[in-house]
């Protein structure tokens, strides 16, 4: 990566050289801007207003305007002289949470890199102790002639700095908050809820720009002079949503369908709609609900099926039991009047011999 700024870190009384570069890149596609009638390049040119005539790069200059229209020139001594210690020096001012940090304000992101071999340890040290901290630092740099604000986080094993807003050129969101009050039923956020956790959630890695690959695979039929794909057709956004319930269900029945039904996971989140008076059900809606009824009176069928059999089996146990204790008692009253009958054999001859 190339190097846009070199200069250092000032963190209290240790001096880190560092070299600066751009964390990202524009993978837009850009166009020229061309004559319709003959292809002819449309090319603008850098005149004086003055002379009338075209000026070279190397004779343009910068000027401030006025409110009443006259122009100071300024030069890049003038601004080279200005008392601003940032000029060559990220300095660290703070040490905060990086929730502190409104993300309306990051603006430019780069790489910090250590500047030689001296740099190696200090920055390794500023490195780990963010880590540790889990806090990130806040900072004043210049770039571009500016005075600007930057946040240095760890991203893996390499301190990254994000350009920041300065907090009054962020606009209050007073006027752009809906007007008028509402009130949100429980029922509509909790399908909110079951429908944000059956999106679930996404790997960044696999997101990409698919509009530029369309216009990468048209510029390349174009340029081949084949026929050009027909463009789908879909229904157009933008419609108001009448019942937003109605919408919500639809929502989530269609997400769950896109992770293949309740094979998906399990998001733990069951929502009871509450009917809104006035509304009329949607099919869905009668569908769900007759098949709610039905699997309610099945589940009432098996549940009579099951006290009947508890019912039956508890009356064959308690004949059973009765069964049982008649049948011992018969056993023991055959027993005695064995028992009885043994005694009267054996007394009978004694009486004989008596007599």
């Amino acid at each position: 990566m190339r190097s846009i700024w070199n200069g250092a870190i000032s963190f209290g009384l240790v001096s880190i050289p560092v070299k600066l570069m751009n964390a990202t890149e524009n993978h837009s596609i850009s166009f020229r801007q061309i004559h319709a009638a003959d292809g002819g390049r449309i090319r603008y040119r850098k005149v004086c207003e003055l002379e009338e005539k075209e000026v070279p790069n190397d004779e343009i200059g910068k000027g401030y305007e006025t409110e009443d229209g006259s122009v100071i020139p300024i030069t890049d001594e003038d601004l080279a002289k200005l008392p601003l210690p940032t000029a060559k020096t990220i300095e660290i001012v703070a040490f905060v949470p990086g929730t502190e940090v409104d993300p309306l304000q990051i603006d430019a992101a780069y790489y910090l890199s250590a500047n030689g071999g001296p740099a190696v340890k200090p920055y390794t040290v500023l490195r780990e102790a963010l880590k540790r901290s889990q806090k990130v630092a806040l900072a004043k740099f210049a770039l571009r002639g500016r005075e600007r604000l930057g946040m240095l986080r760890v991203v893996e094993d390499v301190i990254a700095m994000h350009g920041l807003l300065w907090p009054d050129e962020i606009r209050s969101p007073d006027e752009v908050a809906p007007d008028g009050d509402v009130t949100v039923r429980e029922a509509e956020l909790d399908l909110a809820d079951a429908l944000m956790n059956t999106l679930g959630e996404v790997d960044m890695d696999s997101l990409h720009d698919h509009y530029r690959e369309a216009v990468e695979e048209m510029i390349a039929a174009k340029a081949q002079g084949a026929e050009l794909p027909a463009a789908p057709e879909g229904e157009g956004g933008g419609g108001q949503v009448i019942d937003l319930m109605a919408a919500l269900e639809s929502s989530v029945r269609a997400a769950k369908n896109a992770q293949g039904g309740d094979a998906g996971t399990d998001t733990g989140t069951h929502a009871e709609v509450t009917p809104i008076k006035g509304r009329k059900k949607t099919a869905a809606s009668k569908t769900a609900a007759k098949k709610t009824g039905a699997a309610k009176t099945a589940a009432g069928k098996k549940a009579a099926k099951k006290t009947a059999a508890k019912k039956t089996a508890s009356k064959a146990a308690t004949k059973t039991a009765a069964s049982k204790k008649a049948t011992s008692g018969a056993a023991k009253k055959t027993a005695a009047s064995k028992t009885a009958a043994k005694k009267t054999t054996k007394a009978s001859p004694k009486k004989r011999a008596s007599a």
